[in-house]
């Protein structure tokens, strides 16, 4: 069984409000607190215009687990984040349900990426990671589109591309290329063998 190696280890910190992020932790029988960052995305997205995807979700990712390490500082912080993107263009997360189909529209019938990054910090150490997965949606109809919007709802809002892989959102593709952590929005595999390196978990 998973678990700490001793009663004094360090807290761990999600530093993001993401419940796939959250899952994946608990999942793999980490315990952790999940304290979401305040760093604007929105923002800091539009002030990195001009530099790769992965550059972005990467600098997201860092500042994230900057912001909440700079308050915990004897904790262990995970930060995250995710972008997708159309060649070198970022989307953003839908902000009603028009947004939505005009997101799945556009990506329809073609293929897109999700770069996925995470930071964990700790009073010794820091490493980044990031890990790329390819996504092809088919070329469904307009009409499959608004009863694919009726069945999911303003869940739909959540997610860049209007999409959530482990549910009904696998409908919409035709390939995937790529680890299915990582579309779920963490490169799960390094953040572990970090933590394990840390003595967190059981090597």
């Amino acid at each position: 069984m998973l678990d700490h190696m001793q009663a004094d280890y360090p807290e761990i910190i999600l530093a993001s409000g993401s419940a796939a992020r959250a899952a994946i932790l608990g999942s793999a029988g980490i315990r952790f607190r999940q304290e979401p960052s305040t760093v604007d995305e929105e923002v800091e997205r539009e002030r990195a215009t001009g530099t790769s995807p992965r550059e972005v979700a990467l600098h997201l990712a860092k500042l994230k687990a900057g912001a909440v390490f700079k308050k915990e500082p004897d904790a262990i912080v995970i930060g995250g984040d995710q972008v997708l993107a159309v060649g070198n263009e970022i989307l953003q997360k839908p902000g009603n349900l028009k947004e939505a189909r005009e997101q799945l529209q556009r990506l329809r019938g073609r293929t897109h990426e999700l770069h996925s990054a995470a930071v964990v910090l700790s009073k010794s150490h820091s490493a980044e990671f990031i890990d790329v997965a390819s996504m092809t949606m088919r070329d469904f109809s307009d009409k499959f589109i608004d009863c694919y919007l009726d069945m999911c709802g303003e869940g739909v809002l959540n997610s860049v591309g209007a999409y959530h892989i482990e549910g009904l959102g696998v409908h919409l593709f035709s390939e995937i290329k790529g680890d299915y952590y990582t579309i779920l929005g963490m490169p799960s595999l390094p953040v572990m063998e970090e933590l394990r390196r840390l003595s967190i978990i059981c090597q």
